[in-house]
């Protein structure tokens, strides 16, 4: 955290340690204390050295840009919080330069001036600091669980399309009907759904974020992408391995495991509906090995799993003309669990 003020050097001082900026009066020295025009005429290099950890008095509008650039051109995701009417007009053209701008600008909600807050993309309400730390965590919280849904999703529909395109295009007939894909996606689009969106939030989370920076041009980050190379490593694995599995159980099903023809569709459409459930297990922690570690401290995804397993059951268990389904043996089941659990 970096304080820039307007205040005289000893007013800075004592609110730097107040705050825990500067953790002695050993730091409250230069460079780590230095007033505005000291800062405004290091160079470059010298700013970035000790952009981070800096607390700058009687400073201007563009001393707060100065450190902004710094702080950018290191990589840094750099946030702002103002509350005056000199920051809120005068920043407000300096942060919406292009190059330059910060990721974020605050205002305080009660302190702060009205023309701060337009200016602003969060208002801090309470006026309280930490409170941005908590909005700060839940909202990756939301990202994190919005892009273990979206990997999850694109699993379920990547390999539904590919099973029955192959099967389509090389017999003619196609092993999930259209009943059978309405009813995962039922069950995996708004089942699934609340059992990603209820994963509690980690401490991974909190770690700070360096952004990555474009070698050719410093002042621009290089935008990161919605699929992330952790969820292209996980849709290659998790899509590769049941397709192939099912891809087989169709087209060699019935002299492997000695299925008749009316139970081969009914084992694919049970295996794979399987194999989305254990999905969801990887989905929930997709840059974990272990994914059932501490699987049990979430009650409400345990128990949308199981209500997921028993409404699986049901369908194949108590077969209507309206699924197209008919009753497995125990044997069939279990390599159903055997596919899954691959």
């Amino acid at each position: 955290v970096c304080m820039v003020t307007t205040d005289n050097l000893q007013t800075a001082r004592v609110i730097a340690l107040e705050c825990g900026i500067l953790k002695s009066g050993e730091e409250a020295a230069e460079p780590n204390l230095i007033e505005g025009a000291v800062f405004r005429a290091y160079s470059d290099i010298e700013k970035e050295e000790i952009a981070g950890k800096i607390s700058a008095c009687r400073s201007s509008p563009n001393d707060k840009l100065l450190l902004v650039q710094a702080l950018k051109r290191m990589g840094h995701v750099v946030g702002v919080t103002r509350d005056g009417t000199n920051d809120g007009t005068v920043l407000l053209f300096l942060f919406d330069l292009y190059n330059y701008k910060a990721d974020i600008g605050l205002s305080m909600g009660i302190e702060g001036t009205e023309v701060a807050k337009q200016s602003s993309d969060i208002i801090i309400l309470d006026d309280n600091f930490a409170s941005v730390v908590k909005v700060s965590f839940s909202g990756r919280s939301i990202f994190a669980n919005i892009l273990n849904f979206i990997q999850f999703q694109l699993t379920v529909n990547v390999v539904a399309l590919i099973i029955n395109l192959v099967s389509t295009i090389s017999s003619g007939d196609v092993p999930l009907n259209a009943v059978q894909l309405l009813w995962v996606n039922l069950i995996m689009d708004n089942l699934g759904a609340l059992t990603l969106a209820t994963e509690p939030a980690t401490d991974q989370l909190v770690m700070p974020r360096i952004a990555r920076v474009n070698p050719h041009d410093p002042t621009r980050e290089i935008p990161e992408t919605l699929i992330t190379n952790i969820m292209r490593r996980n849709l290659l694995i998790q899509v590769h391995d049941p397709l192939v599995v099912l891809l087989v159980l169709n087209f060699r099903g019935e002299s492997m495991v000695h299925l008749n023809n009316k139970q081969k569709n009914p084992l694919i459409f049970n295996a794979f509906v399987l194999c989305q459930i254990f999905n969801e297990f990887n989905a929930q922690k997709p840059d974990e090995k272990n994914v059932f570690k501490g699987i049990t401290k979430n009650r409400l995804f345990m128990g949308i799993v199981a209500v997921t397993v028993v409404l699986q059951v049901i369908i194949i268990e108590f077969p209507g003309k309206f699924a197209s389904t008919v009753r497995l043996t125990w044997s069939q089941w279990l390599i159903s669990i055997g596919i899954a659990y691959l």
